[in-house]
């Protein structure tokens, strides 16, 4: 006698690390912040992208900043506002304060999208455009607006929005 069974469908769940894998995961956070600190940042496209999917996500949308100098080394990145599950608060003015501050000759913007999929919302597109007409005024170039996703990432310059 035969009997079929069946499985039900098992929903992913995200992805939890204990406390033994999240030091493993900040170590090799510095790791990299020192090796990109001695190594210019645009030295390729994708060793960029590699850095914002790594650095840049979580159950919550974080949004960065990766300030650099004339010669597009990376002087800083810096996360500049947690938000929710889907919203995080970003304010040009404090993007360009701190570019200010830094001296800082262009930058590239970046936030996650927790539910992983990386296309740019309404708002995104706005948000992109205030803080690029920010830069302009102020001489700064904006080279990109990355936004990351699960396992990939969508830049707003190639996609000609920016």
């Amino acid at each position: 006698m035969t009997r079929n069974t069946r499985t039900p469908a098992i929903e992913p769940q995200p992805l939890r690390f204990s406390a033994q894998e999240q030091a493993v995961v900040y170590e090799a956070r510095q790791i990299l912040l020192r090796h990109l600190n001695q190594n210019p940042v645009l030295s390729s496209w994708q060793s960029v992208l590699d850095y914002c999917a790594l650095t840049i996500r979580g159950d919550v949308e974080r949004f960065h900043a990766l300030y650099l100098d004339r010669r597009n080394r990376l002087i800083s990145d810096e996360c500049l506002a947690i938000g929710t599950i889907d919203h995080v608060p970003v304010y040009p003015r404090e993007v360009l304060r701190r570019c200010l501050a830094l001296n800082a000759s262009a930058l590239i913007i970046v936030h996650n999208h927790p539910a992983g999929d990386p296309e740019p919302s309404a708002a995104d597109l706005a948000m992109t455009k205030e803080i690029g007409n920010a830069c302009a005024s102020l001489g700064v170039v904006l080279h990109d607006h990355i936004i990351t996703g699960a396992g990939r990432e969508t830049s707003l310059r190639a996609r000609g929005e920016l």
